[in-house]
């Protein structure tokens, strides 16, 4: 088997860089195979004979295909040799787990597909701006922000004293929302700011920037 991970789907994406993120930590080769925004390419049937949903990312491994975020990720972690991105603890496990479902369920919806993709994606690509979908998510983005600074508390990262998948997973959609003025209100003061600036100095967050990733695809 090939030790070459293929990651299929359009850079910039929060979900789409979560795996690769983990390949970083983990040392793990791989090759991002980019799909072009606003094209279909999620709904062709080759791919959709990857990922019956036709959601991004989907991983090949050799002859294994993956999909679903959550999935990849552990998978990556266990399939490649440590530093483990998974907390043996399983108090600190279970907290991993929390924070995966909070980003899946409440962050996603809220601080990445109404605001960040409103006030970053969108005006990329000349696309209007949804504003009452941005004051619609306020409320439950608020929500997510103040959940995660009760979970980070006085710890460096979300599960603890070291990075989990939990920081890896979340990292990308508060990305964005640090580069709208509605994150710049919702983060003012927060504890998640010292987080933030301690995740951005990683080299597996600085070789996934959208603009590294735009570069590498169109290389």
């Amino acid at each position: 088997m090939s030790d070459t991970i293929i990651v299929h789907g359009i850079p910039g994406s929060p979900y789409v860089r979560k795996p690769l993120i983990v390949c970083e930590e983990k040392g793990a080769p791989y090759r991002l195979a980019p799909m072009a925004f606003g094209t279909g390419a999620n709904k062709t049937p080759e791919y959709l004979a990857r990922n019956p949903f036709g959601r991004l990312p989907t991983i090949e491994h050799g002859d294994f295909v993956l999909y679903e975020a959550q999935a990849i990720g552990r998978y990556i972690d266990r399939a490649f040799d440590s530093p483990s991105l998974t907390p043996s603890d399983p108090r600190q496990a279970a907290r991993m787990d929390q924070v995966l479902n909070i980003v899946d369920w409440y962050v996603m919806p809220s601080i990445s597909s109404a605001i960040g993709f409103n006030r970053v994606v969108k005006p990329k690509f000349g696309m209007p701006v949804d504003e009452e979908a941005i004051a619609g998510a306020l409320p439950m983005a608020r929500t997510c922000v103040t959940a995660l600074e009760d979970i980070l508390g006085a710890q460096p990262y979300l599960a603890g004293d070291a990075v989990s998948l939990a920081d890896l997973f979340a990292y990308g959609h508060f990305e964005f929302l640090g580069q709208t003025p509605e994150g710049g209100d919702l983060l003012a003061g927060s504890p998640l700011l010292g987080w933030m600036e301690r995740m951005a100095e990683r080299p597996s967050m600085q070789n996934t920037t959208w603009e590294r990733l735009a570069e590498t695809a169109a290389a």
